[in-house]
């Protein structure tokens, strides 16, 4: 995302900051891939095959997966501090993997920029209010409140 604003502008907005990212899909290439990077493999994520038999009726992604596609959200949603020169994941508050996604499902993340404190000068800790909506689902397949730490130079 390309607007730019200032921190001022950042804090101020703090509480009424909503955006919606695009779609992704989340498709087998995808979890395949993830469970080659995390080395998890359970057949729930792999096996097409056995997963076929479950209660989900194929192959779904890692709440793992789910949670890591936050960072492209938040980078192709959420404005540029000016002057800022790193941003940090710090943590999490709470997570909740409310829905699996099944393979080929397409997601997109909610973020809503909760709080912004000054710990330092120059050091900025945001609070997000965050899910991730299944396309066609009423039921989020998560929700959480996730911290991020931006450095602030001038």
């Amino acid at each position: 995302m390309s607007e730019k604003i200032t921190i001022a502008d950042y804090i101020a907005q703090a509480g009424s900051m909503h955006k919606t990212s695009d779609w992704v899909t989340v498709d087998q290439e995808l979890i395949n891939k993830f469970a080659d990077a995390t080395h998890d493999h359970q057949f729930i994520h792999v096996d097409e095959q056995k997963a076929k038999m479950t209660p989900f009726g194929g192959t779904i992604a890692h709440g793992f997966l789910s949670l890591s596609l936050l960072s492209h959200f938040a980078e192709t949603t959420m404005p540029r501090i000016q002057g800022a020169v790193m941003a940090i994941n710090y943590g999490f508050e709470k997570i909740r993997f409310l829905m699996p996604v099944p393979s080929g499902s397409r997601v997109r993340g909610h973020m809503k920029v909760a709080e912004v404190t000054e710990r330092e000068p120059g050091q900025y800790l945001t609070r997000y209010e965050v899910s991730i909506e299944i396309e066609g689902n009423d039921k989020p397949a998560l929700i959480a409140e996730w911290l991020g730490l931006t450095i602030v130079q001038g």
